[in-house]
Protein backbone atom coordinates (compact mmCIF):
# COMPACT_ATOMS: atom_id res chain seq x y z
CA UNK A 1 0.00 0.00 0.00
CA UNK A 2 2.92 2.10 0.27
CA UNK A 3 3.28 2.61 -3.35
CA UNK A 4 -0.26 3.94 -4.00
CA UNK A 5 -0.02 7.26 -4.49
CA UNK A 6 -2.44 9.93 -3.36
CA UNK A 7 -1.68 12.74 -6.11
CA UNK A 8 -0.18 12.86 -9.32
CA UNK A 9 -1.11 9.67 -10.86
CA UNK A 10 -0.47 9.14 -14.18
CA UNK A 11 -4.34 9.19 -15.08
CA UNK A 12 -4.54 12.48 -13.51
CA UNK A 13 -1.33 14.42 -14.82
CA UNK A 14 -2.95 13.03 -18.58
CA UNK A 15 -5.87 14.76 -17.91
CA UNK A 16 -4.12 18.02 -16.43
CA UNK A 17 -1.86 18.20 -19.46
CA UNK A 18 -4.88 17.74 -21.87
CA UNK A 19 -6.87 20.30 -19.94
CA UNK A 20 -3.77 22.69 -20.00
CA UNK A 21 -3.38 22.11 -23.81
CA UNK A 22 -6.65 23.31 -24.14
CA UNK A 23 -6.42 26.56 -22.76
CA UNK A 24 -7.83 25.68 -19.27
CA UNK A 25 -6.35 26.92 -16.04
CA UNK A 26 -6.40 25.20 -12.92
CA UNK A 27 -5.82 24.47 -9.25
CA UNK A 28 -3.94 20.78 -8.42
CA UNK A 29 -5.28 19.34 -5.19
CA UNK A 30 -7.12 22.38 -4.23
CA UNK A 31 -7.34 21.61 0.01
CA UNK A 32 -9.37 24.66 0.57
CA UNK A 33 -12.39 22.96 -0.66
CA UNK A 34 -13.58 19.59 1.33
CA UNK A 35 -12.05 16.89 -0.26
CA UNK A 36 -9.54 18.07 -1.66
CA UNK A 37 -9.81 17.82 -5.48
CA UNK A 38 -7.54 16.63 -8.07
CA UNK A 39 -8.77 19.91 -10.11
CA UNK A 40 -10.25 22.68 -8.96
CA UNK A 41 -11.14 25.21 -11.52
CA UNK A 42 -12.21 28.45 -9.00
CA UNK A 43 -13.92 30.76 -11.00
CA UNK A 44 -15.71 28.44 -12.35
CA UNK A 45 -16.57 26.88 -9.55
CA UNK A 46 -15.85 23.59 -11.20
CA UNK A 47 -14.39 20.52 -8.97
CA UNK A 48 -12.67 17.48 -10.35
CA UNK A 49 -11.99 14.03 -9.02
CA UNK A 50 -10.09 11.07 -10.79
CA UNK A 51 -10.94 7.75 -8.65
CA UNK A 52 -8.91 4.63 -8.51
CA UNK A 53 -11.71 2.42 -9.30
CA UNK A 54 -10.84 0.22 -6.13
CA UNK A 55 -10.55 3.16 -3.61
CA UNK A 56 -13.96 3.82 -4.68
CA UNK A 57 -15.15 1.14 -4.97
CA UNK A 58 -16.37 1.41 -8.84
CA UNK A 59 -16.93 -1.62 -10.99
CA UNK A 60 -17.13 -3.64 -8.15
CA UNK A 61 -19.87 -6.29 -7.80
CA UNK A 62 -21.89 -7.71 -4.69
CA UNK A 63 -20.00 -10.85 -5.21
CA UNK A 64 -16.33 -9.78 -5.68
CA UNK A 65 -16.78 -7.58 -2.29
CA UNK A 66 -18.10 -10.44 -0.22
CA UNK A 67 -15.34 -12.20 -1.08
CA UNK A 68 -13.23 -9.61 0.18
CA UNK A 69 -11.48 -9.19 3.58
CA UNK A 70 -13.76 -7.06 5.84
CA UNK A 71 -10.90 -4.75 5.99
CA UNK A 72 -11.31 -4.03 2.47
CA UNK A 73 -14.85 -4.08 2.31
CA UNK A 74 -15.28 -1.30 5.56
CA UNK A 75 -12.45 0.62 4.09
CA UNK A 76 -14.53 0.97 0.42
CA UNK A 77 -17.39 1.84 2.18
CA UNK A 78 -15.97 4.40 4.66
CA UNK A 79 -14.21 6.18 1.22
CA UNK A 80 -17.69 5.84 -0.86
CA UNK A 81 -19.35 8.03 2.45
CA UNK A 82 -16.97 10.27 2.02
CA UNK A 83 -17.44 10.84 -1.55
CA UNK A 84 -20.69 11.41 -0.57
CA UNK A 85 -20.56 13.37 1.56
CA UNK A 86 -17.91 15.66 -0.41
CA UNK A 87 -20.24 15.71 -2.99
CA UNK A 88 -23.12 16.99 -0.94
CA UNK A 89 -20.97 19.69 1.12
CA UNK A 90 -19.30 20.88 -2.60
CA UNK A 91 -22.79 21.19 -4.05
CA UNK A 92 -24.36 23.02 -1.38
CA UNK A 93 -21.57 25.51 -1.46
CA UNK A 94 -22.14 26.33 -5.31
CA UNK A 95 -19.57 24.21 -6.64
CA UNK A 96 -20.32 21.47 -10.09
CA UNK A 97 -18.61 18.02 -8.74
CA UNK A 98 -17.38 15.65 -11.98
CA UNK A 99 -15.99 12.82 -11.22
CA UNK A 100 -14.23 10.06 -13.04
CA UNK A 101 -12.64 6.89 -12.68
CA UNK A 102 -8.90 6.31 -13.36
CA UNK A 103 -10.12 3.62 -16.21
CA UNK A 104 -12.12 6.07 -18.05
CA UNK A 105 -9.58 9.03 -17.84
CA UNK A 106 -7.21 6.60 -19.60
CA UNK A 107 -9.42 5.22 -22.10
CA UNK A 108 -11.74 8.34 -23.19
CA UNK A 109 -9.52 11.33 -21.95
CA UNK A 110 -10.66 13.08 -24.98
CA UNK A 111 -13.90 12.79 -24.11
CA UNK A 112 -13.54 13.33 -20.46
CA UNK A 113 -11.82 16.57 -21.30
CA UNK A 114 -14.14 17.58 -23.50
CA UNK A 115 -16.82 17.03 -20.96
CA UNK A 116 -14.95 19.03 -18.29
CA UNK A 117 -14.18 21.94 -20.67
CA UNK A 118 -17.92 22.11 -21.51
CA UNK A 119 -18.77 22.61 -17.82
CA UNK A 120 -16.30 25.17 -17.01
CA UNK A 121 -16.85 27.51 -19.89
CA UNK A 122 -20.70 27.06 -19.85
CA UNK A 123 -20.53 28.84 -16.45
CA UNK A 124 -21.80 32.16 -15.82
CA UNK A 125 -18.10 33.59 -15.34
CA UNK A 126 -17.29 32.41 -19.29
CA UNK A 127 -14.18 32.25 -18.50
CA UNK A 128 -11.66 29.67 -16.79
CA UNK A 129 -8.69 30.73 -14.54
Amino acid sequence: MSRVRGTDTVPEVSLRRELWRRGLRFRKSYAKLPGRPDIAFTRARVAVFVDGEFWHGHKLSEERMQYMAPYWQEKIARNVARDARVNSELVASGWTVVRFGERDVRRRLKEVADEIEHKVRSTKFGTPE
